[in-house]
This record gives C-alpha cells, sequence and structure tokens, in this order.
C-alpha cells in the first residue's frame, strides 16, 4: 500500500488555479505568479528556514486584459526581476493560447503590459535565454522561436521543429544554448549564437509532454514520455542513462530539484494525477501525493520544497534530500 505524504504548507486562494512560476533570481527567490481567471497574483511566501515559521502575503493583482479570457498556460520571470533595488523591478511573461504577454511592474504604480501575437497555434512553454536578452517559445506550429524583449519586440530566430514544441529550458552555466523537447520524443540542445544544433538525444517513447535541465549538473537532461522519467547523461547521448516508469497512464511535467547534489526529480501524472518525487538511482519515492487538478509543478530555487496545485491550493513538500 502506498504511502501518501501530506503538503507540509499551502497557500489557499479564493479561485482554481490555472498556471504558477517561482521566481529563480537571486534576489526574488520567494515571489510567485499565480494565474487565475483573467489575471495574475503575484505572491510573496516566507518559509519557516528563513523566518521562523511559514507565511505569506498578497502584493499586487495584475489585469491580463485578455477579452477571450482565455487560459494562462505558461509563465515565466526574467533574470532582471529584483525585490532588492528601489522601485521593485519585475518581468515576467505570459503564455496565453497563441500569444505571450510581457508584464512589467514595480508591485506599485508601476505597470506596462506588453501583449504580442507569436505563434499560430498553442502555446506550451516560454523562457528567458542568453541571461535574458532573448524570451524563447514553443508551440504546436512546430516552431522555437526567439524574440527581443524591448519597447517593440521582434522575433529574431525561429528554428523550424518536426512535431510540437513541448518544453524549452536555459542553462545559468552555459546561457546560449537552449533545450528545446519536441512531442515525438527528440530533445535538442541548441547554440542560439550559432544558430545550429549541439547535440540531439531520442526517448525510446512517446509522446513526450515534459523535459527539463538539471541546473546542478549541465551534462544531465530528463524528459517524462509516455508514463516514463529519461535521463541522459549528454556525455554519453546515444543511450538514456536511466528509464523509470513512473505514470502508468502518462505524465504531465518534470522537473530537477535545483540545488541537491544528488539528482532528485519530481512529476506529475496519472493514474489519478498523482505527485512523485524520486532521487535518480531510486525506485522509491521520497513523495506521493495526489492533487485535484493539474496547474504545473515547481521547486523552490534555495530551499528543499516542491510545489504543486490541488484546485485552489498550492501546497509545499518538504524534500529530504542530500
Amino acid at each position: 500500500m502506498r504511502t501518501v505524504s501530506d503538503p507540509d504548507f499551502s497557500i489557499q486562494l479564493n479561485e482554481t488555479i490555472e498556471c504558477y512560476a517561482i521566481c529563480t533570481t537571486d534576489f526574488a527567490y520567494n515571489l510567485i505568479a499565480v494565474a487565475v481567471k483573467n489575471h495574475l497574483s503575484l505572491i510573496l511566501v516566507g518559509l519557516p528556514e528563513e523566518n521562523g515559521e511559514f507565511g505569506w502575503n498578497h502584493l499586487q493583482d495584475v489585469d491580463l486584459e485578455d477579452k477571450d479570457q482565455r487560459r494562462v498556460t505558461a509563465i515565466a520571470f526574467s533574470p532582471e526581476t529584483s525585490m532588492n533595488c528601489t522601485p521593485n523591478n519585475v518581468t515576467l511573461c505570459a503564455a496565453l493560447g497563441c500569444d505571450i504577454t510581457i508584464i512589467r511592474t514595480d508591485l506599485g504604480q508601476f505597470n506596462t503590459l506588453q501583449p504580442l501575437q507569436a505563434h499560430s497555434d498553442y502555446i506550451n512553454d516560454v523562457s528567458w535565454v542568453c541571461e535574458g536578452e532573448l524570451l524563447a517559445t514553443v508551440s504546436d506550429d512546430f516552431s522555437c522561436r526567439f524574440w527581443t524583449p524591448g519597447a517593440t519586440p521582434e522575433n529574431v530566430i525561429t528554428f523550424g521543429l518536426s512535431s510540437a514544441g513541448m518544453s524549452i529550458k536555459s542553462h545559468p552555466e552555459d546561457p546560449n544554448k537552449v533545450l528545446v523537447a519536441e512531442k515525438k520524443g527528440i530533445i535538442h540542445l541548441y547554440n542560439v549564437r550559432t544558430k545550429q544544433t549541439v547535440v540531439s538525444v531520442e526517448s525510446p517513447k512517446f509522446p513526450l509532454l515534459s523535459a527539463d535541465w538539471a541546473n546542478s549538473n549541465r551534462l544531465f537532461v530528463t524528459a517524462l514520455a509516455g508514463g516514463d522519467i529519461v535521463t541522459w547523461d549528454l556525455n554519453r547521448p546515444f543511450v538514456p542513462a536511466d528509464v523509470k516508469q513512473v505514470h502508468e497512464d502518462g505524465g504531465r511535467v518534470v522537473r530537477f530539484a535545483p540545488g541537491s547534489s544528488e539528482m532528485v526529480i519530481a512529476s506529475i501524472g496519472r493514474p489519478d494525477l498523482t505527485l512523485k518525487v524520486f532521487a535518480a538511482k531510486s525506485t522509491v519515492p521520497l513523495i506521493e501525493a495526489s492533487l485535484k487538478t493539474f496547474a504545473g509543478l515547481a521547486w523552490h530555487q534555495r530551499l528543499p520544497y516542491v510545489t504543486a496545485v490541488s484546485d485552489r491550493k498550492l501546497h509545499f513538500w518538504k524534500v529530504q534530500m542530500k
């Protein structure tokens, strides 16, 4: 019989959460953007390791001004985001359908929204790359596009894909490269400067719905394909380093823990929308929990917490890892 892990802490909102992101920058790593119908809420969380107790403050709501009331499918904070300056500098991007909106706010009086028609089909992921110099998007229209995020955003690079683009990631130690994952199971590492593919790996299963690049070791990438977590060591890219059957009825999202010396991976999949957290070499989950709804998955950048949504709640689980 499986052991269900109750969350350590939760944030309760008044509406169902559609999507969220936790900021990963050094000066705003407790800032969370939560998308509910028609708007984003910016929330500041305090965890016991820093504050002595768990708590959170609602900072601001940002009306997305979307007349079609489309669901937010991806959110990414700019690496320039900081709450350690006056005024605060918070910049993020939200994907709605085929379009993106760049949001800039000081969490006070100043607030700008910059909508952009980005793709001809549904956007699956957004990421700030090249140290925030470019904004990258991948879509069901079989393309990966790069945008200058200035006053008049411009599509400066487009990579054609052979299937829908599901994930795009950058790496802090290798800012000129991006990971692009395709639904049919192929993951490419592109050099944005040279516009060349550096290496590609192929999953033994598909559809691939999510991929990630390990912050703690840039040679490791992982994907969730057909319910399996497939991990590669890019020193030996031709054969996966590990294949773990985790979600019998298919997976939705996979994420490496950012700071752990051992590879710890979290994922959400079916049956029954289940969050699972594993150390890479183990088949026994560190955490297993059922969710009511799916709205993403994120790790805290500094502290060993994994987070996931269940309806109107954002849950936090503390993970025991090395």
